[in-house]
């Protein structure tokens, strides 16, 4: 086990893990969207996960960083705050924020990092990006929602996890990138059936099984 000292707390890794997941097993909250254990390759995708460690000259993503002994992290500093709210506005700007209406109301890890950021949930109306958003897709079992994706990727990397080989992909580019589904029907369908690993991982409930209520009760 190696040892190390994050936010003056002595904590324990296991060796090969990211400090971002030593960092988590050891009771330290860091902002995190993209990241899931057992990741050989994390993308870093959300740049959200940063903190400041010490002898580096600026932050650094967590999930990239393997611990190392007697290693000094900062995870509320300053600097490393910044680029959590910067990375998160630019989120939420894209992001149909009908909290009233999601099933992930309440245990949403979007809310959690507004509260924990002290940013806007809703975006003020010049802030609010509009996106060509394709239309729902007519896949036999989910409603994808587009305009609710923060474009984590767990589902496409927990679909491939399993599968061998995802039947979930991101479509477009750029701004306009969505998660498609493909291979509709038949053997998709009944491994999707089985499965139902995408709609459990997804943090904010873009991908619903067609007869799941959008509103759930409180």
């Amino acid at each position: 086990m190696i040892s190390l000292i994050v936010d003056g707390k002595k904590i324990e890794a296991k060796e090969g893990t990211s400090l971002l997941e030593a960092c988590l097993d050891g009771g330290v909250y860091i902002p995190n969207l993209c990241f899931m254990k057992g990741m050989k390759e994390p993308p870093a995708s959300c740049r959200l996960c940063f903190v400041d460690i010490e002898g580096k000259n600026k932050p650094v993503a967590s999930c990239k960083v393997e611990p190392g002994e007697g290693m000094v992290v900062r995870t509320d500093t300053e600097p490393v705050r910044r680029l959590q709210r910067t990375a998160l506005r630019l989120l939420l700007s894209a992001h149909e924020a009908d909290c009233r209406n999601c099933p992930s109301n309440k245990k949403c890890e979007l809310q959690r990092m507004v509260r924990l950021l002290g940013v806007r949930l809703r975006p003020r109306r010049f802030e609010h990006l509009g996106r060509e958003l394709p239309e729902v897709q007519d896949h036999p079992l989910f409603e994808i929602l587009p305009s609710r994706c923060v474009l984590c990727g767990k589902c496409v990397h927990v679909c491939r996890k399993r599968h061998g080989v995802s039947l979930l992909t991101f479509a477009r580019r750029g701004f306009n990138t969505v998660v498609s589904a493909f291979g509709q029907g038949g053997p998709a369908d009944y491994s999707c059936r089985e499965c139902l690993a995408c709609v459990e991982v997804c943090p904010v409930s873009a991908i619903l099984l067609k007869d799941t209520p959008l509103v759930m009760d409180t």
